[in-house]
């Protein structure tokens, strides 16, 4: 399977740049099983498309602002994107320079401080930073938002609060989980209203999500690392919905990726630590029923999951009417509630 499998043509006009003036107001295109037909609705009517005793599992990580930049002693500007904190004062981190920073160097921070290069782990860096503070509160007023590179314009006091889930409290990603963005507090209550339960999983998204895949070859795909946690309460509740038989929705990505890793004999079960697993179309998806998704970019992982969990014709199905109709893509953009396809 390649690369080249996956990629769609994408007007670039349809790449959203802002969020709507209100969360719920975003477009939801339901792609149930072929061959019924799509379904162009919008995210607040959702508590007329789930039932009574459904699971809707988000994921609770906040976004910390996580670009920094600064001065190589030689003058040369440099960008830093950290990817995850180690610790009060260390952080894993991409850098961009026009060389690469020697092991040793020093970076003079615009926002006060350095930080020194202690090594590399992979493609990342790994940054000793000297400042006055716990570098994740630093982070709260010397950092800058890390907008996705698709959206072209830099970050406002708005996104601040819209590039965050209303319901985010884990702190540690650079990359918002897109799906829950479209959830407000009146439609939460209204799903509640309906008899739909709430569970949550942290998964903090790395900078890696933002990683274009460099081989056409699949097989070939290093996955990038990422840091989840599947508590002992989010099972439970998980067993208990499938038991008296209820739907597990994942609101994104992210949830399937969690929920994947911690499946243990055909089980979700507590799990806590990394996770590298690559989702492809050939391997089953059996931790959801149903996902809450954002439109992705062509020729990326995320893509190929949902072409794993829908059917790969499917999937470019719902992209073409999504063109055709004129949704918005990607993490500013609108949703689909996709169901899989059979077995």
């Amino acid at each position: 399977m390649k690369k080249s499998d996956f990629h769609y043509d994408l007007p670039e006009a349809l790449i959203a740049q802002a969020p709507l003036a209100e969360r719920s107001a975003s477009r939801l295109m339901v792609v149930p099983p072929a061959p019924a037909a799509f379904d162009d609705r919008h995210v607040r009517d959702l508590p007329e498309l789930l039932q009574p005793g459904d699971l809707l599992v988000f994921n609770d990580t906040r976004v910390i602002p996580a670009r920094l930049f600064g001065q190589k002693a030689s003058g040369g500007r440099v960008e830093i994107l950290i990817e995850r904190l180690l610790g009060a004062q260390q952080a894993r981190a991409q850098i961009g320079a026009s060389k690469s920073p020697k092991t040793g160097s020093r970076i003079a921070l615009d926002a006060g401080g350095e930080a020194e290069v202690l090594g590399r782990d992979g493609e990342f860096y790994v940054l000793r930073f000297e400042i006055p503070e716990p570098l994740e509160s630093w982070l709260l007023h010397a950092g800058h938002l890390p907008l996705p590179p698709y959206i072209q314009r830099a970050p406002g006091v708005d996104d601040r609060e819209r590039y965050q889930t209303v319901f985010a409290r884990e702190v540690g990603a650079v990359a918002a989980p897109t799906a829950g963005l479209h959830f407000d507090e009146p439609l939460l209550a209204r799903l509640r209203e309906r008899g739909v339960e709430f569970g949550h999983v942290t998964l903090h998204v790395g900078a890696g999500t933002f990683q274009p895949v460099r081989v056409d070859e699949l097989s070939q795909h290093v996955m990038h690392r990422e840091w989840l946690n599947v508590g002992a309460g989010l099972v439970e509740q998980v067993q208990r919905t499938r038991a008296a038989g209820g739907r597990v929705i994942a609101v994104g990505t992210t949830v399937v990726r969690a929920l994947e890793t911690a499946m243990r004999d055909g089980q979700v079960q507590p799990f806590s630590g990394e996770t590298r697993i690559f989702i492809l179309p050939g391997y089953r998806i059996r931790s959801v029923d149903a996902m809450v998704t954002n439109f992705h970019l062509p020729e990326s992982t995320l893509l190929m999951m949902i072409s794993a969990f829908a059917g790969k014709q499917r999937v470019f199905d719902a992209y073409a009417h999504a063109i055709e109709q004129q949704y918005r893509f990607f993490s500013y953009g609108d949703a689909m509630l996709l169901y899989p396809a059979p077995d």
